[in-house]
């Protein structure tokens, strides 16, 4: 009797995890955000017990890890589409797809770092707590990005139309970016730190890697307050939030699978976090990566209408056009600042 019983639980189990859910096997989802938790707890709990600042060349060491390891996890996903292993109308296609929107969410990324660096230097932030603060980010992100790929795709499901209106807002905010100059970021007039300081108690001073410490208010009263990393870790998260405005809709501009363009989104950003120490060295050097980031959103956003009048474009060409346009890129701007001197390396 307990056997069948344990039988029976067992099976419903096993039903339960091959059971779809955004158009994937539950089972691939629970495997993918196993794998984030298992990469934030090597993170935090072995690179980064101790809190010490990550110089240029571990930077470059961990990130080569991480690239590496997307790789084979972009491979992964390919070959379960190609094999049958998972419902798609075309494996290469997804498989090309996955690959495309990683390298379009990294690039996006790296030119984000610089205001990532600057957010650190307003609260003053050391060295050695901004990795730390940076892995604890991204669980935040994990949510927000998934909430707002979620909304996108039963939008552009139910109405298909949408797809047009990003199609637009990529060409658009590319064309911006290549005839606009960029601003100068003032942290201190953004009004998200001018509303947490109003409603929050924030301490002056930072105490280690604590986000939250009690002590006596004006009164005497033990309370609670927040230091300033705290306050850093919710500006970058919003700050992320709102460049997923672009990076989102460039993915769903090649594709609508939910898995796809999740796991791409995510494992690119899991690199950033220990990419950004030998960037924010060395962000001068790629002056000229916005220009190339701008083409690359004109194109995918263009492709829509392609697509939609003369027939889909070879993902292959897709992903080559957008590889030449960031390599490009890159390069141009290593060789165009190649005379100035490097930030000091940490």
């Amino acid at each position: 009797m307990f056997c069948t019983a344990a039988i029976v639980e067992r099976t419903r189990l096993l039903d339960f995890f091959v059971l779809e859910w955004l158009g994937k096997p539950i089972w691939m989802w629970a495997g993918f955000l196993s794998i984030v938790a298992l990469l934030l707890a090597f993170d935090l709990g072995i690179l980064n017990r101790k809190g010490k600042e990550l110089g240029v060349k571990e930077s470059l060491v961990l990130s080569a890890f991480y690239i590496g390891f997307s790789m084979i996890f972009g491979a992964g996903v390919w070959w379960a589409h190609e094999a049958g292993h998972l419902p798609t109308e075309d494996g290469t296609h997804a498989g090309i797809t996955w690959f495309t929107g990683f390298f379009i969410e990294k690039a996006l990324s790296i030119d984000n770092v610089f205001v990532i660096s600057l957010i650190f230097g307003f609260f003053a932030i050391p060295g050695r707590y901004q990795y730390r603060a940076l892995v604890y980010g991204i669980l935040a992100v994990i949510v927000l990005r998934g909430l707002m790929i979620g909304v996108g795709a039963a939008l552009v499901r139910e109405y298909d139309w949408l797809l047009y209106i990003f199609g637009a807002f990529l060409v658009l905010t590319g064309i911006k970016m290549l005839v606009m100059p960029e601003g100068e970021t003032d942290v201190s007039k953004n009004p998200l730190v001018k509303f947490l300081r109003r409603r929050m108690r924030v301490t002056d001073e930072l105490h280690g890697e604590k986000m939250f410490v009690r002590l006596p208010d004006g009164a005497g009263k033990i309370r609670l307050w927040a230091t300033p990393l705290f306050l850093a870790l919710v500006v970058i998260n919003v700050a992320d939030l709102i460049f997923a405005v672009d990076s989102v809709p460039a993915i769903f501009a090649l594709t609508t699978d939910m898995f796809v363009v999740f796991t791409a989104n995510i494992m690119a950003i899991l690199g950033l976090r220990a990419l950004y120490f030998a960037l924010a060295a060395l962000v001068h050097r790629f002056a000229y990566l916005k220009y190339a980031l701008a083409m690359v959103l004109v194109f995918i956003g263009a492709k829509i209408f392609w697509n939609s009048a003369v027939g889909k474009v070879n993902p292959a060409i897709s992903l080559g056009v957008t590889l030449a346009m960031i390599t490009g890129g890159i390069l141009y701007s290593l060789w165009k600042t190649r005379g100035e001197e490097a930030h000091a390396a940490r």
